[in-house]
């Protein structure tokens, strides 16, 4: 029995360490547009794992175990998991990700390289800049905004609406095609578009996820903006403060009247485990609350999951809370985020939640001063600095007063 135990981990040391460096990965479609990303795989202190790689962003998984040749990755945000099997140098699996009603399935594989796509030839084009995009389905005259870097045939950059970012997109310009794509456990995009000029993208198609589907074009337009109004949250005639109470993940009740709140400036941020400009935000919030607690700030999470199952809601916002070690309480709404009353449940002072994350600033004497519909994630590059001079010159203009 213990020769067959060390030849068991001398096998999987053997695999380890000939699974060490850039792997390019895919997760195939049935319509065959494949979506591509890259990873690097290591071992830290003795363990696998995996830095994502999307532009600027390198995503860390270490909740890797090894049996045999077989491998099972968690992500460490997000219920969704990779199983896998190492054969021939080679990884082949599939990728799960729960949803609200069902779990979402892809065939992955992957093998060694650091290439997210292979380029066919030289750009014959530029696409740096700012773009006014439209897509398929979206409401009459809606614009997202398109902010790329090319240099040489290498692109990064995101896209953004009114409800948020696209996150991290990164790919190549190949003659006259776009491809851009993006992973982190849950988006899983790419964008493939044909570039007729500097100035104009067309025939653009983009897919999300298993089965996911739309068209766009764009125009490049230094002056494009996001119409905000689309998603915007307002405080109801004859209301102007909040009144809820929760239980945390740790089940205690907590509410916005507790005396911790009192003569405090407190933000309110509506997000759930499943939303990847969330992860975004939390990261953000968390940062800022434990720099400025001491002024007089507090933080406060309502979560609306996929489900009201409890444990599974509580075992991913754990994840959320550790991942960004959360000091602020974060509330378990117990109710889904497709429950078509989630508001009125919830926070019944306000017209109806459109857009997570979303927040709501509170001065200190318990009044909504401001609702925040349009968070700018890191990967917005100069949007996401103005949003947080903005929040912090709001926050600091209510800390003033008496």
């Amino acid at each position: 029995m213990r020769i067959l135990i060390l030849l068991f981990s001398a096998f999987t040391l053997t695999i380890a360490h000939a699974q060490q460096g850039n792997w390019q990965a895919q997760l195939h479609r049935e319509d065959g547009n494949n979506i591509a990303f890259t990873f690097e795989w290591k071992t830290e202190n003795g363990k696998q794992v995996w830095y994502i790689k999307n532009a600027a962003e390198k995503l860390r998984v270490s909740n890797i175990v090894a049996s045999g040749d077989s491998f099972f990755v968690q992500m460490p945000v997000f219920e969704s998991q990779f199983r896998l099997v190492y054969r021939n140098k080679n990884l082949s699996g599939l990728w799960i990700k729960r949803g609200a009603v069902k779990s979402q399935q892809l065939p992955f594989s992957a093998s060694p390289g650091s290439e997210r796509f292979a380029a066919n030839g030289k750009a014959q084009k530029n696409i740096s800049g700012r773009w006014a995009v439209s897509f398929s389905g979206n409401g009459a005259g809606e614009i997202s905004v398109g902010e790329f870097v090319q240099k040489g045939n290498l692109v990064t950059g995101t896209i953004l609406n009114a409800s948020g970012d696209y996150r991290y997109l990164e790919g190549i310009v190949t003659k006259d095609s776009l491809l851009l794509s993006a992973f982190d456990g849950g988006h899983a995009f790419i964008f493939k578009a044909h570039i007729n000029s500097d100035s104009s993208i067309t025939d653009g198609h983009f897919f999300s996820g298993a089965a996911g589907k739309q068209t766009w074009t764009a125009i490049k337009n230094n002056n494009a903006k996001v119409q905000e109004e689309t998603v915007a949250m307002h405080v109801k005639p004859g209301e102007d403060r909040l009144d809820f109470s929760f239980k945390d993940i740790d089940g205690k009740q907590v509410s916005i009247n507790d005396h911790r709140f009192k003569n405090k400036v407190v933000i309110v941020q509506l997000m759930g485990s499943w939303c990847p400009n969330c992860m975004d935000e939390t990261a953000f919030l968390s940062d800022y609350y434990n720099r400025n607690k001491q002024r007089g700030v507090e933080v406060i999470a309502l979560a609306y999951e996929y489900t009201t199952d409890w444990g599974r809601s509580i075992k991913s916002l754990k994840k959320f809370q550790q991942n960004f070690t959360v000091q602020y309480p974060i509330l378990n709404t117990e109710v889904a985020v497709t429950d078509s009353l989630r508001t009125q449940k919830t926070l019944p002072q306000l017209t109806d939640i459109k857009s997570y994350p979303s927040s709501i600033i509170i001065d200190k004497k318990g009044k909504i001063r401001k609702l925040e519909t349009n968070f700018n994630g890191p990967a917005t590059g100069k949007y996401y600095t103005i949003y947080k001079k903005e929040f912090e010159a709001t926050v600091n203009d209510l800390l003033k007063e008496n």
